[in-house]
């Protein structure tokens, strides 16, 4: 069959997308699938990479970091693809990424041609939404778009059972499977590194995810452990929140900001770093979302500090019964700071992060996700529903 990838993000940008979806594709083909990516163009000095399937890549607008993110960002690929869907070779089912705005073009396109699509909805955006704008009127038509895109779908995959419940509780009715989501570890793996002063968040930073606590955490840890490194890779919209934050916490010199690198830089980054980094911000109402991130860096064998509500503190306090995979702590710099503290003072040893690795990529591979959303693709390829 030919199957169809509808994504403004994918190979060689990294991404939780990127990973996934490339996953997803990198499955289909292997069962001598036909697959067909339509994606934009990546930032300048990415290259492409060689992969089974076909990639294409279509201009697009980007923000001042080079991410595309906003309205006349979203357009400028949303409504190109619509086209491109609509004249590509016909397929037999389309897997769709968000934003909502992406998935109601495809909708309308898939309609056209009578198609049937699934949507991966890895996040619910109107959810997020509303850190990023106040506007009820934007709000509401997001979720009204969102609900669209959902609702059309043949399928949905989704990450977890938590955002499959509110998916349900909003009355969508179109038939859900929770894959998971887990690390590529083709890409990240245990790499035996010199340790560093470092700690790593690495990843999106939006006001949902509340990474600014960290620089007030990072602030009173140097207090006691002057010289450490605190790095942010990947696009955030708190990016200038948070440098102004470290600028009056007079800590600047020591937090830095650096654009989103290729897996296996990001691997070695993380093998060397003394712990990630990551947070959820409590009241939002986004705390069923998962910090999918936690992966990436356990299959690194790197351990995780991560602050907040919701699923990814229980997991890695599950995961702790078993190898030493990090700590999961409260909201608040004084207990981030702490759980800094303690991890410097007792840095894992190359042993423990190899044998977090091992579990990581035995418990939380990818392949196990992609191959149930590829299962559930090919269920609407073929015509079942549920």
């Amino acid at each position: 069959m030919h199957l169809v990838v509808v994504s403004r993000i994918y190979l060689p940008e990294p991404s939780a997308a990127s990973f996934f979806l490339s996953a997803v594709a990198g499955e289909l083909s292997s069962r001598n699938h036909e697959v067909t990516v339509l994606t934009a163009a990546p930032p300048r000095g990415y290259a492409m990479p060689e992969r089974a399937e076909r990639i294409r890549t279509f201009p697009v607008l980007r923000d001042r970091t080079g991410y595309v993110r906003g309205y006349l960002q979203y357009m400028s690929f949303d409504i190109p693809v619509f086209f491109r869907l609509l004249f590509t070779k016909r397929p037999s089912a389309v897997l769709v990424e968000p934003p909502p705005t992406t998935g109601v073009m495809v909708r309308l396109a898939c309609w056209l041609r009578r198609i049937p699509y699934v949507y991966d909805a890895a996040d619910l955006w109107s959810f997020a939404a509303g850190h990023a704008t106040s506007s009820s009127l934007v709000l509401r038509t997001l979720e009204e778009l969102e609900r669209r895109a959902l609702s059309g779908a043949q399928r949905i995959v989704t990450v977890s059972d938590e955002v499959k419940e509110r998916i349900v509780a909003w009355g969508v009715t179109t038939p859900i499977t929770t894959t998971g989501r887990g690390a590529d570890t083709s890409q990240f793996h245990y790499s035996p590194a010199p340790s560093k002063p470092l700690f790593l968040y690495a990843g999106s930073y939006s006001a949902w995810h509340g990474a600014i606590v960290l620089a007030d955490a990072f602030a009173e840890f140097l207090t006691s452990h002057p010289g450490f490194t605190l790095r942010f890779v990947g696009h955030g919209s708190e990016l200038e929140s948070i440098r102004e934050r470290a600028d009056q916490l007079g800590i600047a010199d020591a937090v830095e900001f650096a654009d989103p690198v290729p897996p296996s830089e990001l691997n070695a980054q993380l093998s060397a770093a003394t712990a990630s980094l990551a947070t959820l911000l409590p009241g939002g109402g986004y705390e069923f979302a998962f910090a999918t991130k936690t992966y990436s860096s356990l299959a690194s064998g790197c351990p995780v500090i991560f602050a907040g509500p919701g699923p990814t503190a229980a997991f890695l306090a599950r995961v702790n019964t078993e190898v030493h995979a990090g700590a999961p702590v409260a909201y608040d710099p004084a207990a981030i700071a702490a759980a800094m503290r303690e991890i410097a003072d007792a840095p894992a040893p190359p042993a423990s992060r190899e044998q977090l690795a091992a579990w990581a990529d035995e418990h939380v591979s990818m392949r196990a996700a992609a191959e149930r959303a590829a299962d559930a693709i090919l269920d609407v390829a073929n015509g079942a529903t549920a």
